[in-house]
């Protein structure tokens, strides 16, 4: 006799729930064997190739001490300033042009007048 689709369902969550079960009683097994294995030939974090917080918990687990340390990247010096108006806008002479120093040389104001000396 054919099934419904609702009884399908039913019975495929029903076996889906005994592998999750089978599952999660084989990862109880490997995690202990792993276990064993970590004390029996004294592995650390880094050995295993762990770092972070990740390392940190093997570590309190298995009360060993093995931390690594980040050098922080230095930072870029501000440009220096090359060009100025009179009403206190600035800039470095990289990247796009800014509108106050397009609008000034169009005005007139020559190159040099705004060179910071």
């Amino acid at each position: 006799m054919a099934k419904t689709l609702a009884q399908l369902n039913a019975q495929i969550a029903e076996l889906q729930k005994k592998v999750d079960a089978v599952k999660a009683k084989e990862a109880v097994g490997v995690i202990e064997r792993i276990k064993e294995a970590i004390a029996h030939y004294g592995l650390t974090a880094a050995d295993l190739g762990f770092s972070g917080r990740a390392a940190k918990s093997v570590e309190t687990a298995g009360k060993v001490a093995a931390r690594k340390t980040r050098k922080k990247a230095a930072k870029k010096p501000a440009g220096v300033i090359r060009y100025r108006d009179e009403v206190g806008n600035t800039w470095t002479g990289h990247g796009k042009r800014p509108r106050w120093f397009l609008m000034a040389l169009e005005s007139g104001t020559k190159l040099e007048d705004l060179e910071v000396k």
